[in-house]
């Protein structure tokens, strides 16, 4: 059995108090190119938003702005450096389409459309260490997705990290190579981030259509678990 604590920092609840993330976990998961169904649903949930959303109006909507605003209170320029919902959501509204990268991935894009909240899945199989949301200290090791080339966060900058890898530079906005999710994960953990006006009942919702998908479509066992003010630690198991 592998256990590792999973936890958020007291400084990022001391700045956004109402801050919850839903942690989906997926053990055995038998990961694959996405059949038609999901390639359909992915494509379903981009039109959705097309028809709700329009480009002009996407920073004014509440889900996009508060993580402009969020951005704007840590001194990151929100127009230089994207959440990952607003950069997904300003690509489909353009009228783009999401590439299908395997099934893991693209239920996570399925989720991150509909509800317009970061999803952001992560591979367990090569995490040794404990995980954690918080501060860097600018020492830490950063290699963004597609590139090999190390960068470090800057001071004070919210990192998702193993250690002293980082495995998301500023809270939600870039993946690093070290977590990727592959067609040979088998273990996987889900970040469902809500700032308000998203809360508890839209997490709890967007997890259980999470762990619906996962099982539909990748099996293995899920579960899910919220971190919040009140919680900011858990551990995540498995065989």
């Amino acid at each position: 059995m592998k256990s590792i604590a999973y936890s958020i920092a007291q400084e990022v609840f001391d700045q956004f108090p109402e801050y919850v993330r839903g942690v989906v976990l997926a053990v055995g998961v038998n990961n694959q190119e996405s059949p038609d169904e999901l390639k359909q649903l992915l494509r379903a949930e981009e039109q959705s938003l097309r028809q709700r959303l329009n480009i002009d109006a996407l920073v004014e909507h509440e889900c996009i702005a508060a993580w402009r605003e969020a951005y704007r209170q840590l001194g990151i320029k929100p127009s230089e450096y994207r959440s990952s919902i607003e950069a997904m959501a300003r690509r489909v509204l353009r009228g783009g389409e999401l590439p299908s990268i395997n099934a893991l991935v693209d239920i996570g894009n399925v989720l991150s459309l509909r509800h317009l909240m970061p999803a952001g899945g992560h591979a367990l199989d090569q995490v040794q260490t404990d995980i954690c949301l918080r501060p860097a200290n600018g020492q830490e090791e950063f290699i963004p997705f597609g590139s090999e080339e190390k960068e470090h966060p800057d001071l004070g900058e919210f990192i998702f990290a193993e250690g002293d890898i980082v495995l998301t530079r500023r809270w939600s906005w870039r993946q690093a190579n070290h977590s990727l999710t592959l067609l040979d994960t088998r273990v996987i953990e889900f970040n469902l981030d809500g700032l308000p006006p998203i809360g508890k009942n839209d997490i709890e919702k967007a997890a259980e259509e999470m762990m619906d998908l996962v099982k539909k479509f990748c099996g293995g066992e899920t579960s899910w678990q919220m971190i919040n003010r009140q919680q900011p630690s858990i551990r995540l198991a498995w065989d």
